[in-house]
């Protein structure tokens, strides 16, 4: 139980730290506090956990037809739903959420890459270290 916990709160952080890192890159998202910032992160998580599979179950021919680029759309409109629900976070149109989704997954990958639950082994043989 713990364990499960314990990446959520991981995941948080990092979608947290993903959404501040975009907003001083991005002048079009702003949040009005850290505690909108914060809850911003959780709502995300929460959108794209329960409603964005069943989004992309319903556009998947969409999906297939684009080679797979409408799943960007998919996470603009996650991010412009949690900017309507949550007051504080203004974001300015559909292109700066469809910017900010991409860099959110490329400042995730590359943070999550660096976990130690993530899939980074560090083999110690004696010699010379292996990572897989």
């Amino acid at each position: 139980m713990s364990a499960h916990l314990s990446d959520f709160f991981i995941h948080w952080a990092i979608m947290s730290l993903s959404l501040w890192a975009a907003s001083h890159v991005f002048s079009g998202i702003k949040f009005s506090s850290k505690s909108t910032l914060i809850i911003s992160a959780l709502m995300l998580g929460f959108v794209n956990a329960v409603i964005r599979p069943v989004l992309l179950i319903l556009t998947f021919p969409l999906t297939l037809v684009t080679f797979g680029l409408f799943v960007l759309v998919v996470n603009a409109l996650m991010i412009m739903l949690v900017a309507k629900l949550i007051n504080g976070f203004k974001l300015s149109g559909f292109w700066t959420a469809f910017f900010v989704g991409i860099f959110i997954a490329l400042f995730s990958l590359f943070i999550e890459y660096f976990l130690p639950s993530q899939g980074i082994i560090i083999i110690n043989t004696g010699g010379p270290t292996i990572s897989v």
